[in-house]
């Protein structure tokens, strides 16, 4: 492959475009059978590794949390969701678009990752089901003195 397809494929790869970087440990939460695949793959092929579990019990470098609207409270997904990652780290929140079953609406997804402590940009198209925001975490704040 030449590195002209290279740079494309760098370009058009959702994980890369997400901001997911080779050699990340990534946590997956709220899989079930309507995840979007492609998207997961591409992460992996982008890591260099499988997600990890809800399982997982060490800190990890940013969590994709795929959230239905019939799956809870979203400020306590998003909550949770940053005790998993290190100060700094990001969390892509992965929602069903409109007229999906599962569908959150925008204000719901603002209001959550607000209270949960979280910084949201812009919402993004990640398959043909899904829409994604990445959520970053407030880095550790400078004490005053």
């Amino acid at each position: 492959m030449s590195a002209t397809a290279d740079h494309a494929e760098e370009r058009t790869s959702p994980a890369v475009r997400l901001g997911f970087q080779p050699e990340q440990v990534v946590q997956e939460i709220g899989y079930d059978d309507d995840v979007d695949q492609e998207l997961r793959e591409s992460i992996e092929d982008v890591i260099g590794s499988d997600l990890v579990d809800e399982d997982y019990d060490d800190v990890a470098d940013a969590v994709v949390l795929w959230f239905r609207d019939e799956d809870g409270d979203l400020t306590d997904a998003l909550v949770d969701a940053t005790t998993y990652i290190e100060e700094g780290g990001s969390i892509l929140l992965l929602t069903p678009k409109t007229g999906r079953t599962g569908y959150v609406e925008p204000s719901d997804i603002s209001e959550a990752a607000t209270t949960a402590g979280l910084s949201a940009s812009k919402s993004v198209s990640v398959g043909k089901d899904w829409s994604g925001s990445r959520l970053v975490t407030p880095k550790a704040a400078k004490s005053k003195k």
